[in-house]
């Protein structure tokens, strides 16, 4: 399956987080919010500039802004 950046997914795409590719004080936040690698997500909305996104995780929605989806690889589902 392929393998995208969270910032490059469309709106109502789903997927699974396969890394997050930053560590201190950001990753930790990433991962707190639960953004962990084996976490399903689907993109619900975007702002009118792209920025942020927001995402349904665990049955709840986030936003992020585009700079911390940057470090967010997802495998697309099918």
């Amino acid at each position: 399956m392929p393998l995208v950046n969270l910032r490059n997914m469309s709106i109502n795409q789903s997927g699974t987080i396969v890394s997050v590719k930053v560590g201190g004080e950001l990753g930790r936040r990433i991962r707190e919010m639960g953004l962990v690698p084996g976490t399903e997500i689907t993109v619900k909305q975007r702002a009118p500039l792209n920025d942020p996104v927001a995402l349904r995780v665990m049955g709840g929605t986030l936003t992020l802004r585009n700079n911390e989806a940057d470090f967010i690889e997802v495998e697309i589902a099918p």
